[in-house]
């Protein structure tokens, strides 16, 4: 089937009490593993791309390659774009055929925060193309994106109500204590403010910087509101783990076919692992048939 866009996942996610794992991927190795993972959970599932693998890749790979995925895939497939804080790239990204965009005007004031998310909504919904937003600051590092420990700011979920009502985003990225990257300790996060935003709103709730929190953490996540979780550094590092444990065993090895084949596979075990945190497994061909 073709792309969709993450509205009807991710509003099935919220009536059903469950999240749709999102992975983001750099090149065709790490997303055919991704969506190999997704096929044989039966998942719905998300790619991403940073704006800075949108620059590395190109815009036009990136959609070709998520879009024959799709294709040959019986699961739903959302290609998104991630923190992106360049409208123009994002416009760019919708034209060509992606099919979820993330505006992220955290970094700014509140006010601009709402023009931005306000004027992709416009733009993209005229395309059949979901917006998702961030209100409060993710800490860590993500690509070129950097916000230092004491600049993350919690959501405020009187705020968010607010937000969502000015701005008439499908999704809302929310602060409650993850970061980018990797952690320096185990992540608190705060279940109290997730459970007040989400009884304030009825938009699906996103949790960045997933990578590395604990399962049972995720699980009550999912379980007191999100609705869609990213992961990132916990592909990367499996993968290239993968790539250096070939060369060490193997430097003569120069068949990329036979070095990237077990980095794919870890990528896979870790993709199946988060799906199943997530609850989505089992529900990709009833998305099929209702979408």
């Amino acid at each position: 089937m073709k792309l969709v866009s993450s509205r009807k996942i991710l509003v099935d996610a919220v009536r059903g009490n469950y999240a749709i794992a999102a992975f983001n991927v750099h090149n065709m190795e790490t997303l055919k593993a991704v969506i190999k993972g997704a096929v044989e959970m039966d998942s719905p599932v998300i790619i991403q791309t940073s704006q800075s693998t949108v620059k590395y890749a190109g815009i036009e790979y990136m959609v070709a390659l998520a879009s024959a995925a799709a294709r040959l895939s019986d699961i739903p497939v959302v290609l998104h774009l991630d923190h992106c804080t360049d409208w123009e790239l994002a416009r760019r990204c919708i034209d060509a055929g992606y099919t979820s965009v993330m505006v992220d005007g955290s970094m700014l004031s509140y006010e601009d925060n709402v023009a931005l998310t306000k004027k992709a909504v416009e733009y993209a919904h005229l395309r059949d193309v979901t917006v998702e937003a961030e209100l409060g600051r993710v800490a860590g590092v993500e690509d070129d994106l950097s916000v230092e420990d004491e600049m993350s700011l919690y959501t405020d979920p009187d705020l968010a109500v607010d937000f969502v009502k000015k701005t008439g985003v499908d999704s809302l990225a929310v602060a409650i204590g993850t970061a980018h990257g990797v952690y320096r300790g185990e992540p608190k996060l705060d279940f109290e403010r997730l459970s007040a935003i989400r009884s304030r709103v009825d938009v699906p709730l996103v949790l960045h910087g997933a990578s590395c929190v604990p399962d049972e953490s995720i699980i009550k996540a999912v379980k007191t509101g999100i609705n869609k979780i990213n992961i990132a550094t916990e592909l990367k590092m499996p993968f290239a783990d993968a790539l250096k444990r070939v060369f060490k065993e193997r430097p003569e090895e120069d068949d990329p076919r036979r070095y990237f084949a077990p980095a794919m596979d870890a990528v896979t075990r870790v993709v199946k692992h988060k799906i199943g945190l997530c609850f989505s497994q089992g529900k990709g061909s009833a998305e099929v048939k209702r979408i």
